[in-house]
């Protein structure tokens, strides 16, 4: 029996089974042709069963598929971090590599921690951002500020004494610091677009205050791009305009094939680990770190990325969403927001999404509206009359829902 997830389990409808996939389209058991508008939960930027990528794994798997790195290493894991360090900004040239988004976290909130600690530092304390999501793993859930996540915690006392949350306001980023500037360890945000949050969207001059302040008081700054890194923004990534002290890449990292994820630090950070005493090293390390096929399938991913000129194929999405949306009136809706390649419709209630997936369905689309979010982040490889199917079938709800 699958335990399928965000889902209860006694109420929980069928799952739509999916027999092949190709381009955006998925394709159904019982014949349906669906377009894909959320990429398999924002990764499969290239779409499905692209044969760059096809081929590059077969050939890896003729090799092998998996060798652990405690002690033994292989090429593709040492050009992709050769190829990350050379292709994202500033000094992010330390690569540790872990099987999942919420892994990677959880190992940058532990270097930004150890780091501390292993320079004598008593700072335990971590600044977030309210309606932050960073996974689904305990540290992460704690750094998140969404009860449906991390309630496992007990009581909020309990389940927030290590983290400050605040709104993406300059004001409350300053208060912050003012308040608690001596004792954080690390401050640590999903940059301009907050996903699972609710797709809340915010102004880059929050995160060069953050960066000033991150400066003056010491303390580390920690991007979490699982989602916005690789063009979901509209910049190839958010560390590009504001550099942090460590970065955190996943989902279409290996372009949606394989689950697989990385940690970059900076010099400073790396450093702070080198010693002759053994307990400054890291102690963390994934059994499926630098999985041969997942790090063959993110060579071939970024280099798709950087030779199809991808960031032009998001301003594309981007303006034919904002051309589409515009003037788009509904009592029912609170915000419509767009960014690079995320729409977001943001309802007045959430009962007036109640029916839209399967109304989406019916029109030839999959869709995964979750509380009062109806929303599309579509793979980049999407074709124009594709893109504005998705976006009629959203506008469509709205005409004829109750």
């Amino acid at each position: 029996m699958i335990w399928y997830p965000y889902a209860q389990m006694q109420t929980l409808a069928p799952p739509i089974q999916i027999r092949s996939a190709r381009g955006v389209h998925l394709y159904t058991e019982d014949g349906r042709d669906l377009i894909d508008s959320v990429s398999s939960w924002w990764s499969v930027i290239h779409g499905y069963n692209n044969s760059e990528i096809n081929d590059a794994i077969k050939s890896q798997l003729d090799k092998f598929a998996h060798v652990m790195l405690g002690g033994l290493t292989h090429e593709p894991v040492q050009q992709l971090s050769d190829k990350l360090a050379a292709w994202l900004p500033g000094d992010l040239n330390y690569c540790f590599f872990s099987d999942s988004g919420s892994v990677a976290v959880e190992v940058a909130l532990k270097m930004a921690l150890q780091f501390n600690t292993n320079r004598g530092s008593d700072r335990s304390l971590i600044l977030a951002l309210e309606h932050a999501y960073h996974g689904d793993t305990f540290k992460a859930m704690e750094v998140g500020d969404d009860e449906d996540y991390y309630f496992a915690f007990g009581s909020s006392n309990e389940k927030k004494r290590g983290v400050v949350h605040i709104p993406t306001t300059i004001p409350a980023l300053e208060q912050a610091f003012a308040a608690y500037g001596d004792r954080l360890s690390c401050f640590i945000a999903e940059p301009l677009l907050q996903g699972a949050g609710g797709m809340r969207m915010y102004d880059i001059s929050f995160l060069e205050r953050a960066r000033q302040l991150c400066d003056a008081h010491d303390v580390l700054l920690i991007f979490d791009e699982v989602a916005t890194g690789f063009g979901r923004t509209g910049n190839r990534f958010v560390a590009d305009l504001v550099l942090p002290d460590i970065l955190v890449l996943g989902k279409a990292l290996t372009g949606g094939y394989i689950g697989h994820a990385v940690t970059v630090a900076n010099q400073r950070v790396w450093e702070g680990f080198l010693s002759d005493d053994p307990t400054h090293a890291l102690m963390h390390g994934p059994t499926f770190m630098g999985n041969a096929l997942a790090c063959t399938a993110a060579l071939k991913s970024i280099e798709l990325f950087e030779k199809g000129n991808y960031i032009e194929k998001i301003r594309r999405i981007e303006a034919v969403t904002r051309r589409e949306m515009q003037g788009f009136p509904s009592d029912k809706i609170r915000e419509i927001r767009i960014m690079g390649g995320c729409v977001c419709v943001e309802v007045t209630d959430a009962r007036y999404l109640d029916g839209f997936r399967e109304f989406a369905m019916e029109h030839g689309v999959f869709s995964r509206p979750f509380l009062q979010y109806m929303y599309a982040m579509v793979p980049y490889v999407i074709e124009e009359w594709e893109l504005v199917q998705i976006l009629d079938v959203m506008k469509a709800w709205f005409a004829v829902s109750r």
